[in-house]
């Protein structure tokens, strides 16, 4: 598996997945009605995507940048997907390394989740293995599609040992 910037050329596949994670109405807090042109802008607007490229064609993404602009710069934050037909074969977290060290070399000091779905027990496990503390809880958040209002979590992890 290769991780690589995303191309325009990708969006059709990249959107594939998205809609397949969507419909599954377990992890992300986007509707069936989330379109493509808003699509696009996410993850090809301020933020740098990245696509996982295996022998299937792309199987995962992330797009990354600053969580905030301004005085919250310092804080990176990034948003992953997993085919649902390539989730439990590493993908994901392959994908959370890359992401973090990208931040490292960038500059961030630290990487925040601000809506992790408490129970995604695979992102939120996968979070936790590497690192990332629930710094919060949203009670009720998010409306799951079987499970009715769930929580979701702020998750955070510094990056640097530098002091202030």
């Amino acid at each position: 598996m290769q991780i690589r910037q995303a191309r325009h050329s990708d969006l059709d596949a990249m959107w594939r997945i998205c809609q397949a994670v969507i419909a599954a109405g377990d992890a992300l807090p986007f509707s069936d009605d989330f379109d493509l042109e808003t699509f696009r802008s996410h993850w090809f607007g301020s933020h740098a995507s990245f696509v996982a490229v295996a022998e299937a064609g792309i199987v995962g993404m992330y797009k990354f940048g600053a969580n905030y602009p301004g005085r919250g710069a310092h804080v990176a934050s990034a948003t992953y997907l997993v085919s649902p037909e390539a989730q439990g074969r590493g993908i994901g977290r392959a994908l959370v390394e890359h992401s973090l060290a990208r931040a490292q070399d960038a500059g961030y000091r630290a990487m925040q989740f601000n809506y992790v779905v408490s129970t995604n027990a695979p992102a939120v496990g996968l979070y936790r293995r590497l690192g990332f503390d629930v710094v919060g809880t949203l009670p009720q958040a998010f409306r799951h599609k079987q499970l009715g209002f769930v929580d979701a979590h702020v998750m955070y992890r510094h990056l640097s040992s530098q002091s202030d």
